[in-house]
């Protein structure tokens, strides 16, 4: 099974190595090849997406699933997307009725993944606030995560503003990505989708 997956550059260089590593414990004997396609900024929208996909599926070797991977939040007034839901909808729009792709989104942006990680956040930030929400999906366009991590991060006596390359692969270093993936359903969604089309409906995660 070669899946590429479409994501931009900075979310590829903190989120695939510890993808890969949680993949290789649950896919024994069908772990598949992940082809990345990077974009330093946002992924391609409209006829470019559905191009890259186009180009994905037909390369040498040709992709057996394409999954595009965007943020909700892009910082346009208004939003350009409401939602996760909205995002994919889009997304799928775009590229067309092609069985071979699955679009999926993270709510609102890749530091969604990291506040089920809120002790450790907090030891390297070194400041001691509670975490920004019961339910990662509740934070919203006025202040997306990645914000609160900037906020806390400067507030800190760590010294330093929040860098995602280096400080996210901190907060995820060590830890069990199934932790976020149970509290958070598009992050699930998206695990499944490579769970299910590696090894059957039976691999995906209730």
């Amino acid at each position: 099974m070669r899946i590429a997956i479409i994501v931009e550059g900075k979310t590829e260089m903190v989120f695939m190595p510890v993808l890969r590593r949680f993949l290789e414990g649950r896919l024994k004997g069908a772990m598949p090849k992940l082809v990345l396609s990077v974009y330093n900024g946002r992924i391609p929208k409209g006829n470019k997406l559905k191009r890259r996909v186009v180009n994905l599926l037909v390369d040498n070797p040709p992709a057996d699933l394409v999954i595009a991977l965007t943020d909700v939040y892009t910082g346009t007034v208004p939003p350009e997307f409401t939602d996760a839901k909205a995002a994919k909808t889009q997304m799928r729009e775009w590229v067309g009725p092609e069985p071979r792709f699955s679009p999926h989104a993270a709510q609102h942006d890749f530091e969604a993944w990291l506040l089920p990680f809120w002790p450790r956040i907090k030891e390297l930030a070194k400041h001691n606030q509670n975490s920004p929400a019961a339910n990662p999906e509740t934070v919203n366009h006025n202040k997306p995560p990645a914000y609160r991590l900037i906020e806390l991060f400067d507030a800190g006596k760590c010294n330093h503003s929040y860098v995602k390359n280096r400080d996210a692969q901190a907060i995820l270093r060590g830890q069990d990505l199934m932790v976020s993936i149970n509290e958070w359903s598009e992050l699930k969604a998206f695990v499944n989708t490579v769970l299910t089309a590696c090894a059957g409906a039976q691999a995906a995660i209730p």
